[in-house]
């Protein structure tokens, strides 16, 4: 295949797969596309000894890191990551704090114990920005900044480093916003992916924003792509290629935790819900008991990102490791209807390219006829 993007990276594939998991990450991009490694849940020092690990296993194919720099977030003019952290936490309500340990006590998860949960993470500009500064010091080809546009200095100091910049938009005014600060590539991302999302379906937000941002600037199709047809209506649409996410959480290397991965592999497509139940921003997630509860009239309401996650974070490893496994939840999108077998990553961006091959030749059929 020949798009602006495999030029522009020396990929085979326009295929480009998000994930937290390392070994997912080097498969890809060894199999002839593009591994995106998520940094948000790795400290700098994690995230340079993942990178390093990358480095070795990748076999000299191109990958890409993503952060999360929100536009707007809960203590922006609060100081370092160490005052930020502090300060937010004394401003989560008690209401809130009952709450939670009511709803964990209901479905018999342990109490807390000295494992405790990453409060803070990568959600706001100071966290971010080390590990911005841990993915430079590597051969990195992509930089990626989801929830608005990145800093602008951060792009000119990505492109400094000789790599490309990419935006996560959710309509075509947020693709704008991106395009003005110089990204490089737009991932129009519609509603049906998992995570943080809009409420503009793929199908509608790919030709928005391809024409909103214009020739020069490369889209990728983003938002319930996990199959060849969907990657060929895509690019039909104006894509260069495809940004990939769910699918590679019950791929063969994939570490997603072992309560879930049932759960993800049983699902249909209807079995997910946009909530702020998280952190704090609507992001699409596995329906359950957790959902259900924060979104009840017994509920307190969510708290601002990045208050939600910080309430939450010690329950999360809580609830991984006991109670009735109804609270088990996960980022997922609703391609997870499909996600029902256990692949290597290499057979499903073979599958992938077999079934768009497939798609092409059929509609080439119809015009010819």
């Amino acid at each position: 295949m020949r798009t602006r993007v495999t030029e522009l990276f020396g990929i085979e594939y326009p295929i480009f797969a998000f994930s937290h998991c390392r070994d997912v990450v080097a498969a890809v991009s060894r199999a002839g596309g593009m591994g995106v490694l998520g940094a948000l849940h790795f400290t700098p020092e994690e995230l340079e000894l993942e990178l390093a690990w990358i480095d070795e296993h990748v076999g000299g194919r191109p990958y890409g890191v993503d952060v999360v720099m929100p536009a707007k977030y809960e203590g922006a003019d609060m100081g370092d990551a160490e005052e930020l952290l502090a300060k937010l936490q004394g401003m989560i309500p008690a209401e809130h704090k009952r709450f939670l340990e009511d709803l964990l006590a209901e479905h018999g998860v342990e109490p807390p114990t000295d494992q405790a949960g990453k409060a803070l993470l990568g959600w706001t500009d100071v966290t971010a920005r080390p590990q911005v500064e841990v993915a430079l010091k590597h051969p990195i080809a992509l930089l990626a900044n989801a929830l608005g546009p990145p800093p602008a200095d951060v792009v000119e100091e990505a492109h400094r480093h000789g790599v490309k910049v990419a935006g996560l938009a959710s309509n075509a005014r947020h693709a704008r916003k991106q395009v003005d600060v110089g990204v490089d590539i737009i991932v129009a991302q519609g509603t049906e992916a998992g995570g943080h999302t809009g409420d503009v379906a793929t199908m509608v937000l790919i030709p928005e924003v391809v024409d909103a941002v214009g020739e020069d600037t490369i889209v990728l199709a983003a938002g319930g792509i996990g199959r060849g047809r969907q990657m060929a209506a895509g690019m039909a649409l104006g894509a260069d290629g495809v940004w990939t996410g769910s699918i590679w959480l019950t791929v063969a290397e994939a570490d997603t935790p072992e309560r879930a991965l049932p759960k993800l592999l049983n699902a249909t497509s209807r079995d997910t819900v946009r909530s702020r139940a998280w952190t704090g921003k609507p992001a699409r997630f596995l329906k359950t008991a957790w959902t259900e509860a924060w979104e009840s009239e017994n509920s307190p309401g969510y708290l601002p990102m990045p208050m939600q996650f910080m309430l939450i974070a010690d329950a999360l490893p809580r609830i991984s490791r006991s109670g009735d496994g109804e609270l088990v939840t996960f980022p997922v999108g609703q391609i997870v209807g499909s996600m029902n077998q256990i692949k290597p990553s290499a057979q499903v961006i073979y599958d992938l390219i077999d079934e768009y091959v497939e798609a092409i030749t059929r509609l080439n059929a119809i015009t010819d006829s």
